[in-house]
Formats: structure tokens, C-alpha cells, sequence
């Protein structure tokens, strides 16, 4: 648990990350995850007992359909590897297990938002753009 919250921590921007200590973040994110272990699922890269990478996946379900009653719709987010880790597929291999994790458990697709250096990667384990995928940002004052 303190591993993936020094991930976590990691992955966050400069100002988030002075927001909140390391250790203080861990605590939160231990109570996050207890009350959602049942729709995110952590995928991680480990070298002997160090955590070096990590994948997210969140599963929720969808309204049903006739016929088809338990629809679902998977996320995957937060994938980060540990700098000196990257360019070695670490994270291709976590997207991908997530990403069939997702399928098994029923989900009718899935999708990641990402940064666009990163879109390349996902384009090629198979991920496209979609024209009825939208987005809506909050607005800024």
C-alpha cells in the first residue's frame, strides 16, 4: 500500500505533490482504496520487492439493456513507471494486463485518457481515437 501511494505521489505534479507529504498521502489513499476495491484495480511492476511501475483500473457498471444486463465500462488511468524503468515495455505490459482484465470481467470496451506523448504507445497495444468519446471540461473564471 505505501509503495503504490509513493507512485501515486510520484506521479503528481510538483505543486500536488507539496500539497501533502508522501506519508500523509498513504494514510488517504489507504482509505480511498478500502472503500473502492471493488471497481479499481492496481496492476504493478515489481523488480525483487520494489514496486517500478503501476496501471489503474476502474471498472463500474453501466445502465443495463434487454439482453444485456450486466454492462460494464473500464478506465484505465494513472499508468506510470519509474523513470529509469521506461523504454523497457514495463508499461505497455501493465496497460495490457489491465486492459484484458477489463474484457474478462464483461466490460464493453475500454478507454485512457492520455498524455500525448504517450498516445503512440497506446496506439499501438490496439487503443483509437473515437469521434463519440467526448469530453467536457469544467469551465475556468
Amino acid at each position: 500500500m505505501a509503495q503504490l501511494a509513493r507512485l501515486l505521489w510520484l506521479n503528481a505534479a510538483p505543486e500536488q505533490r507539496a500539497e501533502q507529504s508522501v506519508e500523509a498521502f498513504a494514510v488517504d489513499f489507504g482509505a480511498w482504496w478500502a472503500s473502492h476495491d471493488d471497481s479499481h484495480f492496481a496492476f504493478v511492476a515489481r523488480l525483487d520487492s520494489e514496486l517500478v511501475g503501476m496501471a489503474w483500473l476502474a471498472v463500474v457498471p453501466r445502465v443495463p439493456r434487454p439482453g444485456m444486463t450486466r454492462r460494464r465500462s473500464a478506465d484505465i488511468q494513472s499508468v506510470f513507471v519509474v523513470p529509469e524503468f521506461r523504454g523497457q515495455r514495463v508499461g505497455s505490459a501493465l496497460v495490457q494486463a489491465a486492459a484484458e482484465h477489463a474484457l474478462e470481467l464483461g466490460a464493453g470496451h475500454v478507454t485512457v485518457h492520455s498524455g500525448r506523448k504517450a498516445v503512440p504507445v497506446y496506439e499501438r497495444l490496439g487503443f483509437a481515437s473515437s469521434r463519440q468519446l467526448l469530453q467536457k471540461e469544467p469551465e475556468r473564471s
